[in-house]
């Protein structure tokens, strides 16, 4: 698809980063991403994937805006309080760029069902529907970009297991539901920290889509907004995990 004048000029800082250029704006404009939660992960992650020019994304979310979600959901603003969340964000989105195609779809992600797309951002708070996007990238192919946040805490990975055999899954990192299951509504966030995990989930999900620069495939980034200081491990395939054995007959 043959770039117009207009998309020159709305992505010409991307046209000049040279393994993004016009080739990656063409892939960005045709890829298709499902965002699991429109919070404070959800919401930024899919706010700058609609500004570089995703194509198609879908957002799913059952919940209503709180005022308690001001605090780091920079997507709301208070005349959005009682309104559902991905109407509200998808309408922002579509105003930030009427070129692409946003669907919302009001419902929590119980059971692995149709989630569009070749990437998956898991932008969610639990650990049952993190086992849920696991299993679907897996039996569906896809990418699964994880993120989390509590706290002064934060952490993104890249799996890639349902699309490469030799990488792990979610749950070769996480094999069992934790008994005692902490997030930001027990433990509290601060809010600039969950910005920095979306922000670096939609690089990702950027790199994978452009095939500009690696990924955090097998890798997981720890981020502590208290000291500033983040690191990256390596995270190994468990060659044991129920979840993934099914994908070495790829």
């Amino acid at each position: 698809m043959a770039l117009t004048a207009r998309d020159l000029e709305r992505h010409k800082r991307h046209l000049l980063v040279h393994d993004i250029g016009g080739p990656g704006i063409q892939k960005l404009s045709s890829a298709k991403v499902s965002i699991i939660g429109a919070g404070a992960l959800g919401g930024p992650c899919a706010m700058y994937l609609a500004a570089a020019g995703v194509g198609e994304i879908h957002i799913f979310d059952d919940d209503q805006v709180d005022l308690s979600n001001l605090q780091r959901q920079v997507q709301f603003n208070e005349a959005d309080i009682g309104k559902s969340k991905v109407d509200v964000l998808s309408q922002r989105l579509s105003n930030m760029n009427g070129g692409i195609k946003v669907v919302a779809h009001r419902e929590r992600v119980l059971a692995v069902s149709d989630l569009p797309g070749e990437i998956l951002i898991d932008a969610t708070d639990n650990f049952e529907t993190r086992f849920v996007l696991n299993a679907h990238s897996l039996s569906n192919r896809a990418y699964l970009v994880s993120g989390a946040a509590n706290v002064w805490a934060g952490q993104v990975s890249v799996f890639a297991a349902g699309v490469d055999k030799t990488q792990a899954c979610y749950q070769c990192w996480v094999p069992e539901l934790p008994e005692n299951q902490e997030n930001c509504d027990t433990l509290g966030v601060v809010g600039p920290v969950t910005g920095l995990v979306a922000t670096r989930m939609a690089l990702e999900a950027i790199k994978l889509i452009t095939c500009a620069g690696p990924a955090l495939i097998g890798k997981l980034w720890i981020l502590d907004g208290r000291s500033g200081d983040a690191r990256t491990i390596k995270l190994r395939k468990d060659q044991a995990c129920n979840a993934c054995q099914c994908v070495t007959s790829l």
